[in-house]
């Protein structure tokens, strides 16, 4: 529902088209009374929309979300085996 309030927006164009069209940054409203030009709000949206699209910047947050299920799954086996193993020994005293 819209209610007659005016807002100020920043439209980019994505950076990498394969999945967005553009982004939309809604404007605070006090960000004209801080000092801040309408080149520096865009530069800021472009900067934001390409880090967005970068996804994670250190190589390890791609690794650990690659092997991350692999891993639990072995780390799931090992402590079943360790049960496994601890109740075999118990039930042999």
């Amino acid at each position: 529902m819209v209610k007659g309030i005016s807002r100020r927006v920043v439209v980019v164009d994505s950076p990498d088209r394969r999945f967005f069209e553009q982004a939309i940054f809604i404007v605070r409203n006090d960000a004209a009374s801080q000092g801040v030009s309408s080149h520096e709000l865009v530069e800021e949206a472009r900067r934001v929309a390409r880090a967005y699209a970068a996804g994670p910047r250190t190589p390890s947050g791609r690794l650990w979300r690659a092997l991350g299920p692999m891993l639990y799954a072995l780390l799931g086996a090992a402590c079943i085996g360790l049960a496994w193993l601890t109740v075999a020994l118990i039930s042999a005293l």
